[in-house]
Order: C-alpha cells, then sequence, then structure tokens
C-alpha cells in the first residue's frame, strides 16, 4: 500500500502524495553542472516508479542546465496524468542575483516557464513570497497572476512562503489549490496549525526541505536520535521516517523531495509505503527528534 493521491483540483489528475521536486537537478550555479544523461534518466525513471507530480520553477538553473529545459527533454510529449507545478515571483540573473517581480512582470515570469518546459499552459502557479516579507500584500500579485488564469495561460493558483493571512487575502482574489511551506520535523505548533486549517479548506499543503526538517534550509543535517532509531526498527533510512512523518500530517500534504541520484529516487517514491505508529509519531513530534 502506497500513500495514495490527491487531486489539486477537478480539472487536474489526481496526483501520487510523493512528487519530485526539481530544484537540484541542475546543480549549483556556478559549479559543473549535473550529468545531463543521468538527470534526465531521474526524471524518467520517476514517472516510471508512479510519480506524477513534479515540482520546478524557471530560476532553478545552473550555468549548464536548467531545471524545465531537462523536464521538457526527458518527459515531452508530456503524459496525460502529469501535473507540472511551477512557481514565480523570485527570479536569478545569470550572476546568481535575486530580483522579486513586479506584478506586471508575472506574466513574463510565466510565459518564460511555457517556454522553456513547452507547453501552452501552466498546471499550476504558485506565488512565492519573499522569505523576510512576512506582512506583504499579495493582492496585487495575486490579482495579475488571476488574469492570467482567465486568459488561459495558467490552470490554477498556489501560495509558497506564506502565513494564514497571505492565504486569506489570495483566496479573496481567487481559488487557490496548493499551499508550498518549509516544513518538516520540528514544526512549531503554529505550523501544524496552518497544516490542519488548509486540510479542512481542501487546500494540499506542499512542504519543501521537508528532509531537512521545519527550520533547515542549508542541508538534511544529522537526523535526531529518534528519527535513527525509528528508522532502524522499520529497516528503513532516516530520510524514509521524515517523508512518511510528512505524509502522515493529513491526506492533503503531498511531498516532493528532490534528488539527482536514481537509488535516492526509488528510497524516497518507496518511503510513501511506511506506516509509523501513533507512538512513533508523537516521539517524532517532540523538540528533540
Amino acid at each position: 500500500m502506497d500513500s495514495g493521491t490527491w487531486q489539486l483540483a477537478d480539472d487536474l489528475p489526481a496526483v501520487r502524495r510523493v512528487g519530485y521536486g526539481s530544484m537540484r537537478l541542475p546543480g549549483p550555479l556556478n559549479g559543473p553542472g549535473t550529468d545531463r544523461e543521468r538527470a534526465l534518466r531521474v526524471l524518467r525513471r520517476a514517472v516510471e516508479l508512479g510519480v506524477n507530480h513534479i515540482d520546478t520553477a524557471a530560476f532553478y538553473f545552473s550555468t549548464t542546465r536548467s531545471a524545465n529545459e531537462l523536464i521538457n527533454a526527458a518527459l515531452a510529449p508530456y503524459a496525460d496524468d502529469l501535473v507540472i507545478v511551477t512557481k514565480v515571483g523570485p527570479g536569478r540573473d545569470t550572476w546568481g542575483e535575486w530580483r522579486w517581480a513586479r506584478p506586471e512582470q508575472l506574466r513574463g515570469q510565466v510565459e518564460e516557464n511555457l517556454r522553456q518546459l513547452g507547453r501552452d499552459h501552466l498546471d499550476v502557479v504558485n506565488f512565492r513570497v519573499a522569505r523576510q516579507e512576512t506582512t506583504q500584500s499579495l493582492a496585487d500579485h495575486v490579482g495579475a497572476l488571476a488574469e492570467l488564469r482567465e486568459a488561459g495561460l495558467v490552470r490554477h493558483l498556489g501560495v509558497s512562503n506564506v502565513r494564514p493571512h497571505h492565504l486569506a487575502e489570495a483566496r479573496a482574489i481567487a481559488p487557490v489549490v496548493c499551499v508550498q511551506n518549509l516544513y518538516g520535523i520540528g514544526a512549531s505548533a503554529e505550523e501544524q496549525e496552518f497544516v490542519q486549517e488548509c486540510g479542512e479548506a481542501g487546500i494540499a499543503y506542499v512542504p519543501f526541505f521537508s528532509l531537512a526538517g521545519a527550520r533547515r534550509e542549508a542541508g538534511a543535517g544529522e537526523p535526531g536520535q529518534a528519527v535513527r532509531e525509528i528508522a532502524e526498527a522499520h529497516g528503513t533510512t532516516p530520510a524514509q521516517v521524515k517523508l512518511a512523518w510528512t505524509l502522515q500530517q493529513g491526506p492533503h500534504v503531498l511531498a516532493i523531495p528532490g534528488t539527482t541520484d536514481p537509488a535516492h529516487l526509488e528510497e524516497n517514491v518507496a518511503a510513501g509505503s511506511l506506516r509509523l505508529g501513533e507512538a512513533e509519531l508523537e516521539r517524532l513530534g517532540a523538540p528533540d527528534a
């Protein structure tokens, strides 16, 4: 038994709850880049394993690789049941400097994703808020994306890196099908409450950096004692325990772990079948897990 599926919207196919995040696919900005053939194999293998939810962005690139271009090369023509979710708001120049789009610039970012992916529409577009902008109004940006939705360039909207008041503001303008936030073991009570609120509203909650934990963006770090012991008890890896914990936070919670390693990809997908007991979930929810 796997973790099941979730339907983001009535006109989209149901997606497996373990998806694939493409952020790491191109390699570091100024590094040698991921081996192209290996990257293509990983993407194709993901689909073979049943993954039909891929998260990407035009700003996922290195000097030699682009996540969107790799997805296009590996998977086009796209299967009817494949859902590709991208995001706009941030952008990077060729030197890696970040910039944040004004509302009138979002159409250009959407069209950039369309060109790179070779599509005439985007299934879901998340508007990502700048990390430091906790009080930022989303109205103008979401309004601009809602116009692109009406024009048929975008089917559905999501929001990323947001707090509950951001979501409420966005939903007052247009339907929102997903929230993509930093989340994992160690999440605060406030974050847990937000996850539950999304579930009650029928909105998918899609954690990023779920393997790193709720408060680390630099990397996965060392697993805590609880994670290690539970992994040993199940004969699995700590990463699989973290993914299983994430998925058991609600049927609307989706995982999008990324990897360029085919073996890790298979482990990530297999984590959808791992079931943790109530005592294990409670232990992993403790501050020192």
